[in-house]
C-alpha cells in the first residue's frame, strides 16, 4: 500500500470493498481528494523523455514533464520500459506526488515484445483462435515482465485496401473473422484476471474507420455511410468491448468531415452509449493537437476543448489537456463533469490492474530476466508462424521438399536476412534476431546450396526511415541464373522488407518491389522448377508469378522463429492450413477488392458492353478471401439445411480428407440474405471451424444460424432480422462453395 497519509486513509477505510472489487466506490472516494489539476493530470500521457536511472532533468521540456510527474499531473507514460526505469518513475509519482496515484505504462506490444509472433495479418491467416489468444498471452507475459501494464493492441480496423500499410496490423477485410480475432487477442492480453502480474490492459484501435482511408493513404480521410460503419467497421470493436477491453484508441483520420478524436457521435453516442464501453478512450499520438492541421480546431486550446467534450479521455503526448483543460473548466467552456467522467474511467482501470494494492507489481527484476526470450515463448511463436502460412499454389506437388533431397538451390538476399522477417511494429525486439530462412532450411537439409543474387534493399534501414529499394542494380544476377540452370529445384525467397508495411507505409504499387520481378523471370527462364517463398505484410499483385511459378508459399513476416517455421512447412513436418484473411487482387486497378461486395444492378455478363466489368481485366480476385491449399485434399458434400426452427437454423455438411496426409481444413460458412430492406452483400462469413482429419477420414460438421448471423444493423443502429429467402454456402474458401437455400419465416 501507499505511504501517503491521505491516500492510505482513503483506501484503508474500504478494504472490504477492494476485496470485493467494488472499484466504483474506491474511485469515488479517491476523486473527492483530487484537485482539478490532478484530475486533468490523469488525462495526460507523456512519452519517455530522459534516462530515468540518471539525474533528474534541469531544463527545457524534460524538466517540465518531470515536474508534472512530481505534482501528480501525469496519468500514464509511453515508451518507458524495463523494470529499473519503470520502478524509478513509479516511485517518483507514488512517493513524491500529493496523492501518489500510480502510473500506467503503455507500449506498442503489437505482435510480441522481445519474442515476436508473426504480424497480426499473418496470425489472422491461421484462423486459429486458440493459437492467436496464446500468442497475445506470450506477448503480455514478456511485456509485463519489463514493467509494462498496457498495450496499444489489438488493432481491429477492417480494411479492404492493400495499399494501406497498416493492414499488416489487423485481421483483414472481414468483420466476422475480425470480431473473433479481436476477442481472442483481448483475452490473450488481459487474461482472466487483469490484476495478475503477467497480464496487461489491451487497447482496441482505431476508433473508427481508419482502415477505409481514401487511396490507402496514411493519416487521410474517410467518407463512408452508416451502413458500412455499422456493419463492417464497428463489429470488431463491439466484440472487443464485449470481451471487456480496457481502453479504446481513436485515430488520425477524418470520418465524414470530423476528426475522430473530436467526434462526439463516435465516442459518446456510439462507443460509450450504444456499445456500452466501460473503459477509457485514449488518443493516438498527438491526434488531439493534429485537429488544428485538419482545420477542425483553431488552436491547441480549442483542440483540447473539442476532444474532451467529444469523449477522448486521455491524451497521448500532445500536452493540450494539461496545458488548457483546467482553464477551460474555470472559464465555463468545459463542464467539470466531463473531466470527472474521464478520470473515473482511467482510475478504475488502474484499480483493476491492482496498481493501488501494489504499484510495483510489474517490477520484478528476476521475472524480467527469466521471461525474456523464454524457450516456451520461442516454441509458441514458431507454432504460430507455421499455422499462419498459406500455400497459394503447388502444381505437381513440388512441395514438400525432402530433407535429404540434393541439388536444391536457395536464392535471394532475403534468405539470409535476420531482420526483415521480424516485420514492422517490433520496436522492443532486437534487430537481426530472427532465425533466417537459410538457417532454418539448412538445419533440416544439409545438402542445400545458396547464392545471394542482387540485393533487394539497402540493408541499413531504420524503423523511422523509408526503405531504400534497389530499382536497377542487377549485380549477382548472372551468377544466380547460372546456378539455377544446374539445380533440380530453385527456392527463391522474395517479398517486401519488414519495414515496407506498418504505419505510414502506404504503397501506390503493391507488386514485388524493385528488381525482384526481373530476378524471378530470369531464374524462371533458367529453371521453371521453382518454389517461391513470399515475405510480405499485405496482399500483393502476383499475376505473373501465379501463372508461371509452380509452387508459392505465403510466409508473411513470421517473426523470431521465421526460418524454422518455414522449414517445418517446406519439408512437410507441418501440413499448411492457413487461409487468406484478405483478398489478393490480380492488379492494382481492382483495389479496393473484397469478397463481401454487393451485386450491383448489372452483375452478369452481357453480349453488349453495358454490364458491370472492366474492359481490360477480370473482376475476379487472383486469390480469394478464405483461400489456402494443403498437402492434403479436402472435399465437401451433402450440404443440408433445416429451417424448421427459425431461431436456430441447422446446417450440416460432410468434410472428407481425400489426401494421403493428415491435415487441417478451415471449413467456412457464408450466408446471403437475398432480399432485404437494405441490400445485403453477395455473401458474408458467418461461421467457420478448423478441423484436423487423418488421411481418408471424414466428419459431419454442424453449424447453427441464429438471429445474430442472419441479421444486420439498419440506419438507426437497430439489429433487424427480416423474413424471406436466404442462401447458405459452405466450402474451403469464399469462392468454391456448396449452396443451399432456405426460407426464414
Amino acid at each position: 500500500m501507499f505511504k501517503h497519509k491521505l491516500l492510505v486513509a482513503c483506501l484503508l477505510g474500504s478494504l472490504s470493498l477492494m476485496a470485493q472489487k467494488n472499484y466504483d466506490a474506491q474511485v469515488d472516494s479517491l476523486m473527492q481528494l483530487m484537485t482539478l489539476e490532478e484530475k486533468v493530470g490523469q488525462m495526460n500521457q507523456y512519452n519517455g523523455f530522459y534516462d530515468v536511472t540518471g539525474p533528474a532533468p534541469t531544463g527545457g521540456n524534460a524538466a517540465v514533464k518531470y515536474e508534472h510527474l512530481r505534482k501528480g499531473w501525469v496519468g500514464a507514460m509511453l515508451s518507458v520500459r524495463g523494470v529499473e526505469e519503470v520502478h524509478k518513475l513509479q516511485k517518483l509519482v507514488v512517493e513524491e506526488s500529493r496523492l501518489g496515484i500510480p502510473l500506467l505504462f503503455g507500449f506498442d506490444v503489437i505482435h510480441g515484445y522481445k519474442t515476436l509472433s508473426p504480424i497480426p495479418l499473418a496470425e489472422a491467416a491461421s484462423w486459429d483462435l486458440k493459437a492467436i489468444e496464446q500468442s497475445a498471452s506470450i506477448a503480455a507475459n514478456e511485456a509485463s515482465a519489463v514493467g509494462l501494464n498496457w498495450t496499444f493492441a489489438p488493432m481491429v480496423d477492417i480494411s479492404r485496401d492493400a495499399r494501406w500499410g497498416r493492414v499488416m496490423e489487423g485481421a483483414g477485410e472481414d468483420p466476422y473473422l475480425g470480431s473473433k480475432i479481436a476477442t481472442a487477442r483481448v483475452r490473450g492480453f488481459q487474461g482472466s484476471d487483469l490484476s495478475a502480474p503477467n497480464t496487461i490492459a489491451a487497447t482496441a484501435k482505431h476508433f473508427a474507420a481508419y482502415g477505409f482511408v481514401e487511396g490507402g493513404i496514411e493519416y487521410g480521410i474517410v467518407d463512408i455511410g452508416t451502413h458500412t460503419l455499422y456493419n463492417q467497421v464497428l463489429p470488431p470493436f463491439q466484440a472487443a468491448v464485449d470481451a471487456d477491453v480496457k481502453s479504446v484508441m481513436n485515430g488520425f483520420n477524418l470520418l465524414n468531415g470530423v476528426p475522430v478524436t473530436g467526434n462526439a457521435f463516435l465516442q459518446r453516442e456510439m462507443l460509450k452509449g450504444k456499445m456500452n464501453f466501460q473503459g477509457f478512450v485514449v488518443s493516438d499520438w498527438a491526434s488531439t493537437q493534429e485537429m488544428v492541421a485538419h482545420g477542425f480546431a483553431a488552436d491547441e486550446k480549442d483542440a483540447a476543448l473539442k476532444a474532451s467534450i467529444a469523449g477522448s479521455d486521455m491524451e497521448m503526448e500532445s500536452g493540450t489537456y494539461v496545458a488548457h483543460l483546467a482553464a477551460l473548466v474555470r472559464e465555463g467552456k468545459v463542464d467539470e463533469a466531463v473531466i470527472d467522467e474521464a478520470v473515473r474511467r482511467i482510475l478504475k482501470v488502474k484499480f483493476e490492474l491492482g496498481l493501488f494494492e501494489d504499484p510495483y507489481r510489474y517490477c520484478d527484476l528476476e521475472r524480467e530476466k527469466e521471461r525474456i526470450y523464454h524457450a516456451d515463448h520461442q516454441a509458441g511463436v514458431r507454432d504460430m508462424a507455421r499455422r499462419s502460412m498459406v500455400l497459394l499454389k503447388n502444381e505437381g506437388e513440388l512441395l514438400p521438399l525432402g530433407k535429404k533431397q540434393k541439388n536444391i538451390l536457395v536464392v535471394g538476399a532475403m534468405a539470409k536476412d535476420k531482420n526483415s522477417p521480424l516485420g514492422s511494429w517490433r520496436i522492443a525486439s532486437d534487430d537481426n534476431s530472427a532465425v533466417s530462412v537459410w538457417e532454418g532450411l539448412s538445419a533440416q537439409n544439409p545438402y542445400l546450396k545458396y547464392i545471394k543474387g542482387p540485393e533487394y534493399f539497402d540493408p541499413e534501414v531504420a524503423f523511422v526511415q523509408e526503405v531504400k529499394v534497389n530499382e536497377d542494380d542487377l549485380s549477382g544476377l548472372e551468377e544466380a541464373v547460372a546456378a539455377a540452370k544446374e539445380a533440380d529445384v530453385v527456392v527463391l525467397v522474395a517479398g517486401e522488407h519488414g519495414f515496407q508495411s506498418g504505419e505510414a507505409r502506404s504503397r501506390a504499387e503493391i507488386g514485388l518491389p524493385g528488381i525482384q520481378p526481373q530476378l524471378i523471370r530470369a531464374l524462371h527462364k533458367a529453371n521453371s522448377n521453382m518454389v517461391l517463398l513470399l515475405f510480405n505484410g499485405r496482399p500483393l499483385t502476383l499475376s505473373w508469378e501465379a501463372e508461371n511459378i509452380p509452387a508459392i508459399l505465403e510466409c508473411w513476416q513470421p517473426g523470431s522463429q521465421a526460418g524454422n517455421a518455414v522449414a517445418d512447412v517446406v519439408f512437410g513436418d507441418y501440413n499448411p492450413a492457413g487461409k487468406l484473411p484478405m483478398t489478393f487482387p490480380r492488379n492494382l486497378g481492382q483495389v479496393p477488392i473484397y469478397y463481401n461486395q454487393y451485386n450491383g444492378s448489372r452483375p452478369d455478363p452481357q453480349p453488349i458492353v453495358f454490364w458491370s466489368h472492366y474492359m481490360d481485366s477480370e473482376k475476379s480476385p487472383l486469390f480469394p478471401f478464405g483461400y489456402g491449399l494443403s498437402y492434403s485434399e479436402f472435399a465437401y458434400s451433402d450440404l443440408k439445411v433445416d429451417a424448421s426452427n427459425p431461431k436456430a437454423v441447422q446446417v450440416e455438411v460432410v468434410l472428407e480428407n481425400k489426401g494421403k496426409r493428415a491435415g487441417e481444413e478451415v471449413a467456412q460458412l457464408y450466408v446471403r440474405d437475398l432480399v432485404a430492406n437494405q441490400v445485403r452483400p453477395i455473401k458474408e462469413l458467418k461461421g467457420f471451424e478448423k478441423v484436423y482429419l487423418q488421411a481418408g477420414a471424414s466428419v459431419l460438421l454442424r453449424f447453427t444460424l441464429t438471429g445474430r448471423e442472419l441479421g444486420y444493423f439498419d440506419h438507426q443502429y437497430k439489429w433487424v432480422v427480416e423474413p424471406g429467402e436466404f442462401e447458405v454456402m459452405v466450402g474451403g474458401n469464399s469462392v468454391n462453395v456448396l449452396k443451399e437455400r432456405f426460407v426464414l419465416d
